[in-house]
């Protein structure tokens, strides 16, 4: 797995993404849709509502397991354009930062309504499992898309690719913080 990375230089600010798909929506969010996103997001999300749910009944489960999957399969794709604009800012950790409580905050608003105006009967533990999985897994969407993986745009590669690069790349990604951590510890110990 190659790191795709941009010059400094050609790197976008992360305010220079965010005023860019604020600017031109139509080129940031409806050109880009990220298909990727919004099938992948569809058939993990939805079973989080259905377990969720289960306790309240099959049919109450059900009928919250459809509403997400169809809810997520057409919104999640702007979220991916969006992740991917974010994947390439720099600094990387003020795009992690941004998207990481920005994207929660628009996902899950709307979240709420929908299952709000359906009467899905755990709604707290619902939505509130889905915005952990929505922190864990945009840090790792971010992660994958700065290494090609998961985009649709630059470069993209097919589904199948991508699916077989994730268990390497979940793995690195776990391991980046305690290696970030070893690093800067070595670094302090033993100075240059």
């Amino acid at each position: 797995m190659e790191k795709v990375t941009a010059s400094a230089s050609e790197a976008p600010t992360v305010s220079a993404v965010f005023c860019g798909i604020l600017r031109h929506p139509f080129r940031h969010l409806l050109r880009r849709w990220n298909w990727k996103s919004a099938v992948l997001s569809s058939l993990l999300r939805a079973p989080i509502f259905f377990f969720t749910n289960l306790m309240a009944g099959w049919h109450a489960a059900l009928g919250a397991m459809l509403a997400e999957l169809v809810f997520r399969a057409v919104t999640s794709g702007f979220y991916g354009a969006i992740t991917e604009s974010f994947s390439l800012a720099r600094p990387p950790w003020a795009a992690t930062t941004v998207a990481m409580v920005a994207l929660p905050i628009l996902a899950h608003s709307m979240e709420f309504v929908v299952h709000w105006v359906r009467g899905t009967p755990n709604l707290g533990l619902s939505i509130a499992t889905s915005v952990i999985f929505t922190a864990l897994s945009t840090a790792f969407n971010l992660y994958a898309m700065r290494r090609g993986i998961l985009v649709t745009s630059r470069n993209g590669k097919s589904l199948g690719h991508d699916l077989s690069q994730i268990p390497p790349l979940l793995l690195a990604f776990i391991l980046a913080g305690p290696r970030e951590i070893v690093q800067r510890l070595h670094r302090s110990a033993f100075p240059p």
